[in-house]
């Protein structure tokens, strides 16, 4: 009986420890995809905001600093990365700079901006987005995004009438935390570039 016993349960841990290999070695295979299909996102959303750039360099920056600096501003969010968009000849036309809103109404919303060196912001690509289908997964589409397409401003106002000024956003509706949202995101991009990043150039 006794050895019954002890023969089970070495197939129990011999069967275990396989199960325990083929699941390792099925997350390290999806592992690499996933990152894969992660950066090409990122990627991708560079682009979106700045169309005309040949490639993408990472600016070395203290995270904390930068979250303390736009805390201090009054913003939520957080800033997540820091890329310098270059010309084919490898000057530098602009950044992007992707953040995290943190007051989305689903929760947080991740997304790039593209400011030009000249403070110009080219619009915004999201990457990460969990709202309300219908009404907050609105902020994806163009008919609201492209209202902060190739705006040279301080900062964005959300309103819900129609826009009176070039820093006005209309809200989508029914949805205005989200709009909001997206608002402060890019204020907090445009905030960061102005203070760390040198700001506008003539």
């Amino acid at each position: 009986m006794n050895k019954k016993i002890v023969h089970d349960a070495l197939i129990l841990t011999a069967f275990t420890l396989a199960l325990g290999l083929i699941l390792g070695m099925v997350y390290g295979i999806t592992k690499n995809a996933r990152d894969a299909a992660s950066e090409a996102a990122r990627k991708a959303a560079f682009q979106a905001v700045f169309a005309d750039a040949a490639d993408f360099k990472a600016v070395e920056y203290d995270k904390n600093e930068a979250n303390s600096m736009i805390k201090d501003a009054g913003f939520s969010d957080t800033i997540d990365d820091v890329e310098q968009a270059l010309a084919g000849d490898g000057s530098v036309l602009g950044y992007v700079i992707t953040v995290t809103a943190k007051d989305g109404s689903q929760g947080s919303i991740t997304f790039s901006v593209g400011i030009q060196n000249d403070g110009t912001v080219n619009g915004y690509s999201i990457t990460d987005i969990g709202e309300t289908p219908g009404l907050g997964m609105k902020a994806a589409e163009a008919a609201f995004y492209s209202q902060f397409e190739n705006k040279k401003v301080d900062s964005f106002a959300v309103v819900k009438q129609k826009p009176s000024a070039d820093n006005e956003i209309e809200s989508i509706t029914g949805s205005t935390i989200t709009s909001k949202a997206m608002a402060n995101g890019c204020n907090a991009a445009i905030h960061y570039f102005q203070n760390a990043l040198g700001g506008a150039q003539s």
